[in-house]
């Protein structure tokens, strides 16, 4: 198979979606972006602070409205905040525009992965544990309704999964 024009990452917070597009992007001499860069570049302020103030629904119209933008890039890989599925037409979006990879990973893994780094405004209050549980049974079956190839990034390095999406599609 040729590899496609646009490739799209989906998955949970930590699944690796960010730093596999990025060396994607490298590999397959394609252009990165990432809808929550795109969100805080667009508004000026980071996601915790539009949580904040406008709260996940508030959020949620600011990054469905750049991955309809950034889904329209020919020669792209996206890296999507998690959440994204969660809109209907976003899923539509990037399951009509271009290959979509569910980058798994299990809630032990994201709990790891999510300790440091970028602030997670869905991390900030109750049991983190409790939090990923039910975002991944809620979020699992709108990854996987999209995807075109699911990849488990469990354990594993960036260039391992980057390998083995690129050969996968090329």
């Amino acid at each position: 198979m040729k590899h496609p024009r646009n490739i799209f990452l989906v998955g949970p917070m930590g699944a690796g979606k960010s730093a596999v597009g990025r060396q994607l992007a490298r590999s397959l001499h394609l252009a990165f972006a990432d809808s929550d860069d795109e969100v805080e570049s667009r508004t000026g302020v980071d996601i915790p602070f539009i949580f904040e103030k406008e709260g996940e629904a508030g959020f949620r119209k600011r990054e469905a409205a750049a991955i309809d933008d950034l889904s329209n890039m020919d020669g792209v890989v996206l890296a999507t905040g998690g959440g994204a599925v969660v809109d209907p037409d976003s899923r539509s979006r990037l399951g009509g525009r271009g290959f979509v990879i569910y980058l798994y990973t299990s809630v032990d893994q994201q709990l790891s992965r999510t300790n440091k780094g970028r602030q997670r405004p869905l991390l900030e209050s109750g049991d983190r544990r409790d939090t990923l549980d039910a975002l991944l049974q809620l979020r699992d079956p709108l990854y996987r309704e999209i995807a075109d190839l699911v990849v488990d990034t469990n354990g594993r390095k960036v260039s391992s999964v980057a390998k083995e999406i690129i050969d996968n599609i090329t």
